[in-house]
């Protein structure tokens, strides 16, 4: 498929979120350089994470986009006890997973494959992938951390293998601590990702042109992705 529309999964996702849509913009999946799975925030959408490829302006890269039920992934905070946030949770991590079977199911290689997401979304899309630590095309994390109570210790296995990773938060940001931001880098670099991590004064919790440029940048190595004029 090309332009934009609905990715059919193969398979559909388990608990609240199962037979949500996929929303899918950019070039045919046989002809994208990379393919970003975007994760939108709390009271977002997917239509709303999707307006960042417009942003980004890589003509090469599709972008796939999952939409959480109710517009939120899980219920609590990420800090919350992981328990409080079940079912949705798990569910939601399903949701990237089924994503990612579909794409591996199309010949798109896990290296050309780009976790990203802002707020929610962000932490679902660096907790995913530092869960099943490959070689991945990216992992971006707006406004965002890895999931799990305060003085979380994470026992991913496996091993990240230099994929390149941006974190970029303000500080301070009323959501994501700044310790958390940074032990979730620290986490990452020990995983073996090649981590970027840039904090910004007083920003809020949005995203700003440095953040997309980082982005840009990420995205157009991924996969020999030409760079825009």
């Amino acid at each position: 498929m090309s332009g934009s529309g609905r990715l059919t999964l193969v398979r559909s996702a388990v608990g609240p979120h199962a037979d949500q849509p996929v929303l899918y913009a950019g070039p045919g999946l046989d002809e994208a350089r990379a393919v970003v799975i975007a994760l939108h925030g709390r009271g977002d959408d997917a239509e709303g994470i999707l307006a960042m490829r417009d942003m980004l302006q890589i003509p090469e890269v599709a972008f796939v986009a999952p939409h959480a039920a109710g517009n939120t992934w899980y219920p609590y905070a990420f800090l919350a006890p992981t328990a409080d946030n079940e079912p949705w949770l798990s569910s939601a991590l399903d949701v990237v997973r089924a994503v990612v079977e579909t794409l591996e199911a199309t010949g798109v290689q896990q290296r050309r494959i780009v976790l990203l997401g802002f707020s929610q979304g962000g932490c679902l899309a660096l907790h995913f992938g530092a869960s099943q630590a490959t070689r991945w095309g990216g992992l971006v994390g707006l406004s965002a951390g890895l999931i799990g109570p305060p003085d979380t210790k994470w026992t991913f296995k496996g091993s990240l293998a230099g994929t390149p990773a941006f974190l970029g938060c303000s500080n301070p940001d009323p959501h994501i601590p700044r310790a958390r931001l940074e032990d979730s880098a620290r986490v990452l670099e020990q995983l073996g990702a090649a981590v970027t991590l840039r904090v910004y004064p007083k920003m809020g919790h949005t995203v700003n042109e440095d953040e997309l440029e980082h982005v840009r940048r990420l995205l157009q190595s991924v996969g020999g992705a030409k760079k825009t004029t």
